[in-house]
Protein backbone atom coordinates (compact mmCIF):
# COMPACT_ATOMS: atom_id res chain seq x y z
CA UNK A 1 0.00 0.00 0.00
CA UNK A 2 1.37 3.32 -1.00
CA UNK A 3 2.01 5.77 2.08
CA UNK A 4 1.58 9.38 1.43
CA UNK A 5 2.97 12.11 3.63
CA UNK A 6 1.88 15.48 4.34
CA UNK A 7 4.81 17.01 2.39
CA UNK A 8 3.70 18.82 -1.09
CA UNK A 9 1.06 15.48 -1.58
CA UNK A 10 4.57 13.71 -2.18
CA UNK A 11 3.70 9.95 -1.63
CA UNK A 12 5.42 6.16 -1.89
CA UNK A 13 7.08 3.29 -0.04
CA UNK A 14 9.65 2.63 -2.57
CA UNK A 15 12.17 4.57 -4.72
CA UNK A 16 10.44 4.10 -7.90
CA UNK A 17 6.87 4.80 -6.65
CA UNK A 18 8.42 8.12 -5.12
CA UNK A 19 9.85 9.22 -8.58
CA UNK A 20 6.73 8.16 -10.20
CA UNK A 21 4.58 10.53 -7.47
CA UNK A 22 7.24 13.65 -7.74
CA UNK A 23 7.00 13.24 -12.18
CA UNK A 24 3.54 13.71 -11.56
CA UNK A 25 3.45 16.87 -9.46
CA UNK A 26 5.83 18.06 -11.54
CA UNK A 27 4.23 17.62 -14.98
CA UNK A 28 0.51 19.00 -13.03
CA UNK A 29 2.59 21.92 -12.55
CA UNK A 30 2.19 21.36 -8.76
CA UNK A 31 5.70 21.77 -8.31
CA UNK A 32 7.44 24.21 -10.77
CA UNK A 33 10.66 25.10 -11.67
CA UNK A 34 12.57 26.11 -8.73
CA UNK A 35 10.45 25.00 -5.98
CA UNK A 36 12.15 22.89 -3.53
CA UNK A 37 11.45 18.86 -2.34
CA UNK A 38 11.71 18.38 1.02
CA UNK A 39 14.87 17.13 2.88
CA UNK A 40 15.31 13.96 2.58
CA UNK A 41 15.24 13.30 6.48
CA UNK A 42 12.06 14.64 6.60
CA UNK A 43 10.44 13.25 3.99
CA UNK A 44 11.43 9.69 4.63
CA UNK A 45 10.08 10.05 8.32
CA UNK A 46 6.74 11.28 7.07
CA UNK A 47 6.58 8.35 4.80
CA UNK A 48 7.70 5.91 6.60
CA UNK A 49 10.50 4.78 5.03
CA UNK A 50 14.75 4.50 5.02
CA UNK A 51 16.44 7.90 4.17
CA UNK A 52 18.22 5.69 1.37
CA UNK A 53 14.83 5.03 -0.11
CA UNK A 54 14.38 8.75 -0.71
CA UNK A 55 17.92 9.46 -1.15
CA UNK A 56 17.84 6.43 -4.14
CA UNK A 57 14.53 8.57 -5.81
CA UNK A 58 16.28 12.08 -5.49
CA UNK A 59 19.34 10.46 -7.38
CA UNK A 60 17.42 8.95 -9.94
CA UNK A 61 15.55 12.23 -10.65
CA UNK A 62 18.48 14.16 -10.79
CA UNK A 63 19.87 11.24 -13.13
CA UNK A 64 16.53 12.26 -15.40
CA UNK A 65 17.47 15.74 -16.10
CA UNK A 66 14.07 16.76 -13.57
CA UNK A 67 15.51 17.71 -10.02
CA UNK A 68 19.24 19.32 -9.14
CA UNK A 69 21.06 19.34 -5.74
CA UNK A 70 22.57 22.39 -4.77
CA UNK A 71 24.89 22.72 -1.87
CA UNK A 72 22.64 24.94 0.51
CA UNK A 73 19.36 25.19 -1.51
CA UNK A 74 18.60 21.49 -1.16
CA UNK A 75 17.11 19.20 -3.89
CA UNK A 76 14.78 22.06 -6.41
CA UNK A 77 12.83 21.04 -9.89
CA UNK A 78 15.25 21.73 -12.88
CA UNK A 79 14.38 24.19 -15.49
CA UNK A 80 15.80 24.48 -18.56
CA UNK A 81 19.10 26.72 -17.83
CA UNK A 82 20.37 29.79 -19.25
CA UNK A 83 22.93 29.21 -20.97
CA UNK A 84 25.76 32.06 -22.09
CA UNK A 85 27.66 32.32 -25.46
CA UNK A 86 29.84 34.53 -27.09
CA UNK A 87 29.18 37.85 -29.00
CA UNK A 88 28.45 39.82 -25.81
CA UNK A 89 27.31 43.28 -26.19
CA UNK A 90 28.69 46.72 -25.23
CA UNK A 91 27.32 49.97 -25.47
CA UNK A 92 27.62 51.70 -27.71
CA UNK A 93 30.25 54.08 -26.36
CA UNK A 94 32.67 51.37 -25.06
CA UNK A 95 35.04 49.39 -26.70
CA UNK A 96 34.30 45.99 -27.07
CA UNK A 97 36.70 43.57 -25.64
CA UNK A 98 34.23 41.55 -24.22
CA UNK A 99 32.77 39.45 -27.25
CA UNK A 100 35.27 36.57 -28.69
CA UNK A 101 34.42 37.17 -32.17
CA UNK A 102 37.43 37.04 -35.22
CA UNK A 103 38.23 40.53 -36.98
CA UNK A 104 35.72 40.48 -39.83
CA UNK A 105 38.96 41.53 -41.83
CA UNK A 106 40.21 37.56 -42.04
CA UNK A 107 37.23 36.03 -42.99
CA UNK A 108 37.02 35.05 -46.32
CA UNK A 109 33.94 36.63 -48.67
CA UNK A 110 31.98 33.89 -48.89
CA UNK A 111 30.35 34.77 -52.11
CA UNK A 112 33.22 33.89 -54.19
CA UNK A 113 33.01 30.60 -52.83
CA UNK A 114 29.47 29.90 -53.96
CA UNK A 115 29.12 29.90 -57.64
CA UNK A 116 31.66 27.67 -59.21
CA UNK A 117 30.64 23.89 -59.59
CA UNK A 118 27.68 23.56 -57.18
CA UNK A 119 24.85 21.14 -58.38
CA UNK A 120 22.18 20.81 -55.41
CA UNK A 121 21.91 17.45 -53.93
CA UNK A 122 18.47 15.50 -53.56
CA UNK A 123 17.90 12.63 -50.77
CA UNK A 124 20.31 9.48 -51.06
CA UNK A 125 23.16 11.50 -52.44
CA UNK A 126 26.53 10.80 -50.24
CA UNK A 127 26.85 12.79 -47.24
CA UNK A 128 29.94 14.19 -47.55
CA UNK A 129 30.95 16.39 -49.98
CA UNK A 130 34.23 14.84 -51.77
CA UNK A 131 36.27 17.97 -52.43
CA UNK A 132 36.37 18.19 -48.55
CA UNK A 133 37.13 14.53 -47.95
CA UNK A 134 39.86 14.58 -49.78
CA UNK A 135 41.23 18.07 -47.91
CA UNK A 136 40.92 16.20 -44.91
CA UNK A 137 42.48 13.58 -45.74
CA UNK A 138 45.51 15.37 -47.04
CA UNK A 139 45.66 18.11 -44.29
CA UNK A 140 44.13 16.76 -41.00
CA UNK A 141 44.02 12.90 -40.81
CA UNK A 142 47.78 12.30 -40.81
CA UNK A 143 47.44 14.61 -37.49
CA UNK A 144 45.38 11.07 -35.74
CA UNK A 145 48.49 8.73 -36.82
CA UNK A 146 48.27 5.35 -38.85
CA UNK A 147 44.79 4.27 -36.64
CA UNK A 148 41.40 3.20 -38.19
CA UNK A 149 39.29 6.47 -38.30
CA UNK A 150 35.68 7.25 -39.68
CA UNK A 151 35.15 11.28 -41.22
CA UNK A 152 31.71 12.80 -39.81
CA UNK A 153 30.48 16.14 -40.47
CA UNK A 154 28.56 18.37 -37.87
CA UNK A 155 26.66 21.43 -37.26
CA UNK A 156 29.53 22.84 -35.67
CA UNK A 157 32.26 22.31 -32.86
CA UNK A 158 29.56 22.39 -29.65
CA UNK A 159 27.36 20.47 -31.99
CA UNK A 160 30.00 17.57 -32.11
CA UNK A 161 31.17 17.48 -28.53
CA UNK A 162 27.58 17.07 -27.59
CA UNK A 163 26.83 14.40 -30.35
CA UNK A 164 29.90 12.75 -28.83
CA UNK A 165 29.03 12.27 -25.33
CA UNK A 166 25.28 11.86 -25.91
CA UNK A 167 26.82 8.83 -28.29
CA UNK A 168 28.12 6.93 -25.32
CA UNK A 169 26.94 8.65 -21.99
CA UNK A 170 23.77 8.98 -20.11
CA UNK A 171 22.33 11.72 -17.46
CA UNK A 172 24.46 11.69 -14.32
CA UNK A 173 27.69 10.59 -16.11
CA UNK A 174 30.88 12.27 -14.88
CA UNK A 175 32.95 14.29 -17.60
CA UNK A 176 36.60 15.92 -17.38
CA UNK A 177 36.37 19.30 -18.25
CA UNK A 178 38.84 22.18 -18.52
CA UNK A 179 38.29 24.78 -15.50
CA UNK A 180 37.92 27.24 -16.88
CA UNK A 181 35.95 26.44 -19.67
CA UNK A 182 34.78 27.10 -23.15
CA UNK A 183 31.81 28.40 -22.81
CA UNK A 184 29.54 25.68 -25.70
CA UNK A 185 30.87 23.33 -23.25
CA UNK A 186 29.60 24.15 -20.08
CA UNK A 187 26.19 24.75 -21.58
CA UNK A 188 26.18 21.03 -22.65
CA UNK A 189 27.38 19.73 -19.67
CA UNK A 190 24.32 21.51 -18.05
CA UNK A 191 21.25 20.78 -20.83
CA UNK A 192 22.23 17.25 -21.01
CA UNK A 193 22.73 15.99 -17.64
CA UNK A 194 26.47 15.65 -16.79
CA UNK A 195 28.52 16.05 -14.16
CA UNK A 196 31.52 18.29 -14.57
CA UNK A 197 34.36 17.29 -13.25
CA UNK A 198 36.96 20.49 -13.39
CA UNK A 199 40.60 19.92 -14.16
CA UNK A 200 42.70 22.94 -13.42
CA UNK A 201 44.29 24.43 -16.55
CA UNK A 202 47.58 26.36 -16.32
CA UNK A 203 50.41 27.27 -18.51
CA UNK A 204 50.92 24.77 -20.80
CA UNK A 205 46.84 23.36 -20.45
CA UNK A 206 44.93 20.40 -18.76
CA UNK A 207 47.27 19.79 -15.90
CA UNK A 208 48.26 15.74 -15.14
CA UNK A 209 47.41 15.93 -11.55
CA UNK A 210 44.08 17.09 -12.60
CA UNK A 211 43.10 14.75 -14.82
CA UNK A 212 44.64 12.26 -12.94
CA UNK A 213 42.33 13.48 -10.23
CA UNK A 214 39.33 13.40 -12.89
CA UNK A 215 39.82 9.74 -13.80
CA UNK A 216 40.16 8.38 -10.36
CA UNK A 217 37.18 9.94 -10.04
CA UNK A 218 35.18 7.59 -12.48
CA UNK A 219 35.00 9.58 -15.52
CA UNK A 220 33.35 8.45 -18.60
CA UNK A 221 34.63 11.19 -21.22
CA UNK A 222 37.28 14.15 -21.21
CA UNK A 223 37.19 17.19 -23.68
CA UNK A 224 40.27 18.89 -24.04
CA UNK A 225 41.44 21.60 -26.00
CA UNK A 226 44.98 21.28 -27.54
CA UNK A 227 45.64 24.86 -28.03
CA UNK A 228 44.39 28.65 -28.50
CA UNK A 229 42.16 27.06 -25.23
CA UNK A 230 39.38 29.60 -24.93
CA UNK A 231 39.23 31.36 -22.24
CA UNK A 232 43.01 31.61 -21.34
CA UNK A 233 44.74 31.26 -24.38
CA UNK A 234 46.93 28.01 -23.20
CA UNK A 235 48.32 25.61 -25.72
CA UNK A 236 50.00 21.86 -24.65
CA UNK A 237 53.41 21.30 -25.08
CA UNK A 238 54.98 18.03 -26.57
CA UNK A 239 55.74 17.60 -23.02
CA UNK A 240 52.31 17.74 -21.43
CA UNK A 241 50.04 16.17 -24.02
CA UNK A 242 52.77 13.06 -23.45
CA UNK A 243 52.23 13.42 -19.71
CA UNK A 244 47.85 13.46 -20.30
CA UNK A 245 47.88 10.93 -23.27
CA UNK A 246 50.67 8.61 -20.65
CA UNK A 247 47.04 9.20 -18.01
CA UNK A 248 44.57 8.09 -20.50
CA UNK A 249 46.44 4.87 -21.76
CA UNK A 250 45.81 3.24 -18.44
CA UNK A 251 41.92 4.43 -18.67
CA UNK A 252 41.30 2.92 -22.95
CA UNK A 253 37.11 2.89 -22.11
CA UNK A 254 37.18 6.72 -21.06
CA UNK A 255 35.96 8.77 -24.56
CA UNK A 256 38.35 11.33 -25.43
CA UNK A 257 36.82 14.34 -27.45
CA UNK A 258 40.24 17.15 -28.95
CA UNK A 259 38.48 20.28 -29.69
CA UNK A 260 40.72 22.05 -32.05
CA UNK A 261 38.38 24.88 -32.89
CA UNK A 262 41.47 27.40 -33.53
CA UNK A 263 43.21 24.77 -35.88
CA UNK A 264 44.03 26.99 -39.25
CA UNK A 265 45.14 29.95 -37.47
CA UNK A 266 46.77 28.58 -34.17
CA UNK A 267 50.21 29.84 -34.01
CA UNK A 268 51.28 26.87 -31.72
CA UNK A 269 51.77 22.99 -33.00
CA UNK A 270 48.86 20.72 -32.10
CA UNK A 271 49.75 17.89 -29.77
CA UNK A 272 47.76 15.11 -29.69
CA UNK A 273 46.87 13.26 -26.56
CA UNK A 274 44.96 10.49 -27.45
CA UNK A 275 46.08 7.32 -26.68
CA UNK A 276 46.77 4.89 -29.63
CA UNK A 277 44.67 1.91 -27.81
CA UNK A 278 41.84 4.54 -26.97
CA UNK A 279 37.97 2.74 -27.88
CA UNK A 280 36.55 5.83 -28.16
CA UNK A 281 37.98 8.80 -29.02
CA UNK A 282 37.02 12.12 -31.38
CA UNK A 283 39.60 15.10 -32.97
CA UNK A 284 36.71 18.10 -33.96
CA UNK A 285 37.83 21.10 -35.46
CA UNK A 286 35.34 23.84 -36.82
CA UNK A 287 35.82 26.36 -39.01
CA UNK A 288 33.81 28.92 -37.49
CA UNK A 289 36.86 30.88 -36.20
CA UNK A 290 38.49 31.05 -39.53
CA UNK A 291 35.99 31.18 -41.96
CA UNK A 292 32.82 32.42 -40.04
CA UNK A 293 30.60 31.84 -37.07
CA UNK A 294 27.51 31.68 -39.66
CA UNK A 295 29.71 28.38 -41.00
CA UNK A 296 28.16 25.85 -38.62
CA UNK A 297 30.38 22.95 -39.97
CA UNK A 298 32.98 20.99 -37.79
CA UNK A 299 35.13 18.27 -39.58
CA UNK A 300 35.00 14.76 -36.97
CA UNK A 301 37.62 12.19 -37.09
CA UNK A 302 36.66 9.65 -34.88
CA UNK A 303 36.69 5.77 -34.74
CA UNK A 304 34.35 3.80 -36.49
CA UNK A 305 32.27 2.89 -33.60
CA UNK A 306 31.76 6.91 -33.03
CA UNK A 307 31.21 7.82 -36.36
CA UNK A 308 28.28 4.93 -36.68
CA UNK A 309 26.52 6.34 -33.61
CA UNK A 310 27.22 10.00 -34.56
CA UNK A 311 25.79 9.33 -38.59
CA UNK A 312 22.65 7.82 -36.76
CA UNK A 313 22.02 10.70 -34.70
CA UNK A 314 21.92 12.87 -37.61
CA UNK A 315 20.07 10.35 -40.03
CA UNK A 316 17.34 10.74 -37.32
CA UNK A 317 16.93 14.79 -37.48
CA UNK A 318 18.54 17.01 -40.29
CA UNK A 319 20.06 13.79 -42.17
CA UNK A 320 23.25 16.02 -43.11
CA UNK A 321 25.45 18.60 -42.70
CA UNK A 322 24.02 21.36 -45.84
CA UNK A 323 25.85 20.24 -48.91
CA UNK A 324 25.66 24.09 -49.48
CA UNK A 325 27.89 24.94 -46.36
CA UNK A 326 30.23 22.03 -47.49
CA UNK A 327 30.41 23.55 -51.33
CA UNK A 328 31.42 26.24 -49.36
CA UNK A 329 33.87 24.98 -46.71
CA UNK A 330 35.55 22.39 -49.53
CA UNK A 331 36.01 25.63 -52.33
CA UNK A 332 37.54 27.95 -49.81
CA UNK A 333 39.94 25.30 -48.13
CA UNK A 334 41.27 24.68 -51.55
CA UNK A 335 41.56 27.99 -52.64
CA UNK A 336 45.18 29.39 -52.24
CA UNK A 337 43.84 33.09 -51.85
CA UNK A 338 42.31 31.39 -48.45
CA UNK A 339 45.36 30.22 -47.07
CA UNK A 340 46.82 33.67 -47.79
CA UNK A 341 44.43 35.29 -45.64
CA UNK A 342 44.43 32.27 -43.19
CA UNK A 343 48.39 33.08 -42.55
CA UNK A 344 47.74 36.56 -42.49
CA UNK A 345 45.16 36.18 -39.95
CA UNK A 346 47.04 33.69 -37.65
CA UNK A 347 50.30 36.64 -37.82
CA UNK A 348 47.73 39.38 -37.14
CA UNK A 349 46.23 37.56 -33.77
CA UNK A 350 49.25 36.16 -32.72
CA UNK A 351 50.93 40.25 -32.72
CA UNK A 352 47.64 41.66 -31.52
CA UNK A 353 47.61 39.31 -28.50
CA UNK A 354 51.53 40.09 -28.15
CA UNK A 355 51.15 43.84 -27.85
CA UNK A 356 48.37 43.89 -25.08
CA UNK A 357 50.97 41.03 -23.01
CA UNK A 358 53.84 43.38 -23.78
CA UNK A 359 51.39 47.05 -22.87
CA UNK A 360 50.32 44.98 -19.74
CA UNK A 361 53.74 43.84 -18.81
CA UNK A 362 54.88 47.57 -19.04
CA UNK A 363 52.11 48.97 -16.01
CA UNK A 364 53.37 45.93 -14.11
CA UNK A 365 50.56 43.08 -14.99
CA UNK A 366 52.69 40.08 -16.19
CA UNK A 367 50.77 37.16 -18.24
CA UNK A 368 52.16 34.04 -19.42
CA UNK A 369 53.85 34.03 -22.90
CA UNK A 370 53.26 32.19 -26.01
CA UNK A 371 49.66 32.48 -25.30
CA UNK A 372 47.42 31.54 -28.53
CA UNK A 373 43.64 32.40 -29.89
CA UNK A 374 41.61 35.68 -29.65
CA UNK A 375 41.44 36.44 -26.03
CA UNK A 376 43.41 37.40 -23.27
CA UNK A 377 43.09 35.98 -19.61
CA UNK A 378 44.10 38.48 -16.70
CA UNK A 379 44.29 36.83 -13.41
CA UNK A 380 42.70 40.00 -10.72
CA UNK A 381 43.21 39.36 -6.75
CA UNK A 382 40.03 40.84 -6.25
CA UNK A 383 36.73 41.08 -6.93
CA UNK A 384 35.79 41.16 -10.98
CA UNK A 385 32.52 42.83 -10.95
CA UNK A 386 33.88 45.78 -9.38
CA UNK A 387 36.63 45.63 -12.19
CA UNK A 388 34.19 45.26 -14.68
CA UNK A 389 32.42 48.34 -13.90
CA UNK A 390 35.28 50.41 -13.18
CA UNK A 391 36.98 49.60 -16.40
CA UNK A 392 33.13 50.44 -18.48
CA UNK A 393 33.59 53.57 -16.71
CA UNK A 394 36.90 54.44 -18.35
CA UNK A 395 35.20 53.06 -21.86
CA UNK A 396 36.01 49.30 -22.02
CA UNK A 397 34.07 46.05 -21.98
CA UNK A 398 35.45 43.54 -20.98
CA UNK A 399 34.05 39.88 -19.56
CA UNK A 400 34.37 38.35 -15.84
CA UNK A 401 36.26 35.10 -15.41
CA UNK A 402 33.38 33.49 -13.77
CA UNK A 403 31.50 33.13 -16.53
CA UNK A 404 33.79 30.24 -17.37
CA UNK A 405 34.31 28.49 -14.49
CA UNK A 406 33.56 24.90 -13.66
CA UNK A 407 33.96 24.29 -10.11
CA UNK A 408 31.31 27.14 -9.18
CA UNK A 409 34.10 29.36 -7.67
CA UNK A 410 35.14 32.47 -8.71
CA UNK A 411 37.69 32.69 -11.40
CA UNK A 412 39.21 36.01 -10.38
CA UNK A 413 40.26 37.21 -13.53
CA UNK A 414 39.11 39.41 -16.94
CA UNK A 415 38.97 37.79 -20.23
CA UNK A 416 39.93 40.41 -22.71
CA UNK A 417 39.02 39.81 -26.71
CA UNK A 418 42.20 41.11 -28.71
CA UNK A 419 41.10 39.87 -32.10
CA UNK A 420 40.76 43.30 -33.28
CA UNK A 421 42.64 45.37 -30.68
CA UNK A 422 45.19 48.25 -31.96
CA UNK A 423 48.74 48.60 -30.46
CA UNK A 424 47.14 52.21 -29.35
CA UNK A 425 44.20 50.75 -27.61
CA UNK A 426 46.18 48.31 -26.18
CA UNK A 427 48.57 50.54 -24.97
CA UNK A 428 45.25 52.40 -23.61
CA UNK A 429 43.17 49.98 -22.06
CA UNK A 430 46.70 48.57 -20.58
CA UNK A 431 47.19 51.82 -18.84
CA UNK A 432 43.20 52.16 -17.53
CA UNK A 433 43.37 48.75 -16.40
CA UNK A 434 46.99 49.22 -14.20
CA UNK A 435 45.00 52.57 -12.74
CA UNK A 436 41.81 50.84 -12.25
CA UNK A 437 43.84 48.10 -9.94
CA UNK A 438 45.93 50.56 -8.02
CA UNK A 439 42.74 52.28 -7.64
CA UNK A 440 41.26 49.42 -5.75
CA UNK A 441 44.30 47.72 -4.09
CA UNK A 442 42.96 47.10 -0.27
CA UNK A 443 39.45 47.81 -1.06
Amino acid sequence: MERRGKLGAIGGSSAAEIVESIRRLIDSGSLKEGAALPPIRGLAAELGVNRNTVAAAYAQLAAAGLVETRRRGGTVVRGVPALDGEGRGAARDLVNLADGNPAVEYLPDLRSAFAPGYSPPLYGHPPIDERLAAWVDAEMAPDVGDVPRELVLTHGAADAVERLLSAHLTRGDAVAVEDPCFLSSIGTMRLNGYRSVPVPVDADGMTPDGLAAALGAGVRAVVCTPRAHNPTGASLTHERATRLRELLSQHPEVLVVEDDHFSAISAQPYHRITPTGAAHWALVRSVSKFLGPDLRLALVLCDEDSATQVSARLSSTSGWVSHALQHIVAALLHDTETAQLLQRARDSYAERLRSLTDALHEHGIALPPDRDGLNAWIPVQRGEKRLIDAVAARGWAVRGGSDFAVSGRGAHALRVTTSTISPLQAEAFAADLAAVLHSTKGT
